[in-house]
């Protein structure tokens, strides 16, 4: 069906689908289609996608969720490295038995650097909202996008320059003196995290910006997407956001830059979820066990609901379309309602209308309404996978029927299949 597309992995939800499950099975020798490598094409240090395979089980943070299968991964320009954490990441790679994890790793010299100072300032804002905070994860994602907006923010190129990277630490240091001095939030000093991301520099490989272009070389690329097309800085539901462009225009705009052809699947559970604050229209108290999902200090509960159509429709338009469907937590036993329509109290709802791309205030206006409306329930059928695919209008072509990598299956259904490796 797609060919020798390369493969974009999104998340339709709030998060935790299950992508770095799906990621590890398109690299494994199960799947054979022939991938040379992971790249991560959103986010930063606050992706947690849970892989389970050979009796292993690591949260992928930036490492790509292809790494227990041997597959290297790149870091593109449009993440946000954190290096503190992704030394701490490979240690537990290391230790569960992966050779050499950072000889897989390249990063890209142009991606910003999620610093300590980063992270205090996050935190220190998340602490004065109160109760009006947003959900953020407490990882410095918004405060490094917000920063580089505005200011010659530091990157990882920067970590071979110990003279500019320190002048760049001096002034966001400056910048954020005022949030972070008086919090119960400190960091390292600027010596040291000079020397610790000059230990950084020689540790990994840093690439250019032909590194995607040789990595299409050698095979089919995945571009790993973090967080989910509901929480998308611009589309989601505002201020419950990321920092970080979740739905697919920044892979499609690589693959289009080294002539390739973009297919992008679309994870869903079969039912919904979210972190902390912001609008989940279907939630009930379903009671699902979520051994890898918990309450977190800055995102808050983690909090669950019936299966919402309207809000997956919603993201399958946002994206541009996709090509399939990856259906998971099927092995879940209460899901067997999911929304029809929304009760407005002034009729019902069956779809959301998008807005233009970076229009705030339609998202707010979004936001308000989702939060008042009530969802109007209906089964469903005996096999949620098709039951997704017809109200959803995509074919699936995996599904997940547990945690493991033995428990995910293609599906040939109808003609429609993954590709055959390149």
């Amino acid at each position: 069906m797609f060919g020798d597309s390369h493969l974009v992995v999104v998340d339709l939800g709030f998060g935790d689908a299950g992508k770095g499950a799906t990621v590890d099975w398109l690299c494994s020798p199960e799947a054979d289609l022939g991938v040379a490598a992971v790249v991560r094409f959103n986010g930063g240090a606050q992706a947690a996608h849970n892989v389970v395979a050979d009796g292993r089980h690591h949260t992928f943070a930036q490492f790509g969720a292809g790494t227990f299968a041997g597959v290297p991964t790149l870091l593109s320009r449009h993440m946000l490295v954190e290096p503190i954490a992704l030394a701490a990441e490979s240690d537990r790679l290391a230790a569960l038995g992966v050779p050499d994890p950072l000889g897989l790793l390249a990063v890209d010299g142009r991606a910003l650097l999620t610093t300590p100072i980063h992270i205090a300032a996050n935190r220190a804002r998340e602490d004065a909202r109160g109760s009006s905070r947003h959900g953020s994860c407490g990882r410095g994602i918004g405060e490094t996008a917000w920063y580089a907006l505005e200011h010659d923010a530091p990157t990882v190129a920067d970590c071979w320059l110990p003279a500019v990277l320190r002048a760049k630490l001096d002034r966001l240091a400056a910048h954020y003196d005022e949030l972070v001095g008086p919090s119960a939030h400190g960091y390292e000093s600027i010596d040291a995290l000079v020397a610790m991301y000059g230990d950084f520099a020689r540790a990994v490989r840093i690439a250019d910006d032909g590194e995607l272009q040789r990595a299409a070389h050698r095979g089919r690329l995945v571009f790993e997407g973090a967080q989910g097309v509901l929480l998308d800085e611009w589309r989601g539901f505002h201020p419950h956001t990321t920092w970080s462009t979740v739905e697919p225009r920044d892979a499609r705009a690589m693959i289009a830059e080294i002539g390739g052809t973009a297919a992008v699947l679309g994870v869903t559970r079969t039912y919904m979820t979210r972190h902390g604050a912001g609008p989940l229209p279907t939630e009930a108290p379903l009671g699902l066990p979520e051994p890898h999902n918990d309450t977190g200090p800055y995102q808050g509960a983690f909090r669950q609901g019936h299966l919402d159509p309207i809000l997956l429709r919603y993201a399958i338009e946002v994206c541009g379309g996709i090509d399939g469907l990856v259906v998971n937590h099927l092995d879940a036993a209460e899901t067997l309602c999911a929304a029809a329509a929304y009760d407005t109290g002034a009729g019902s709802l069956a779809e959301l209308t998008p807005g233009r791309w970076r229009d705030l205030d339609h998202q707010q206006r979004l936001t308000d309404q989702l939060s008042s409306v009530q969802p109007i329930l209906e089964p469903i059928g005996p096999d949620p996978a098709a039951w997704i695919a017809n109200r959803l209008d995509v074919p699936v072509v995996l599904t997940g029927h547990g945690p493991d990598r033995a428990d995910r299956i293609a599906a040939s259904r109808n003609g429609v299949a993954l590709p055959a490796s390149r």
